[in-house]
């Protein structure tokens, strides 16, 4: 996890796991402690999410001030799968191209 140098976020490498899930909501946390409208998480990078993660950036979502929203930026196919199954209406929530 590293921060993005050119919009408010953090970019994600490698695989999101339960090994890997203690960094990743410590980044989610960070999310929410922000005063931004909109932050970016660049997941291009990102070869495989579990459930545990995709539920972690679910809870993180849910818990965001009404007006906050989190964007995706080229998420995995799992990760949006899960997501069109699990939370279909999360409107904090976009997924970008």
């Amino acid at each position: 996890m590293h921060p993005l140098a050119d919009r408010t976020g953090w970019r994600a490498a490698g695989e999101i796991t339960l090994a890997t899930c203690p960094a990743w909501e410590q980044t989610l946390d960070r999310l929410t402690l922000r005063d931004e409208e909109v932050c970016h998480l660049e997941l291009s990078a990102v070869t495989f999410i579990d459930i545990a993660g995709v539920s972690a950036l679910a809870v993180t979502a849910q818990e965001l001030p009404a007006g906050r929203r989190i964007v995706l930026d080229q998420p995995p196919a799992t990760m949006r799968r899960l997501l069109e199954m699990f939370w279909p209406d999360l409107a904090a929530i976009e997924v970008a191209a």
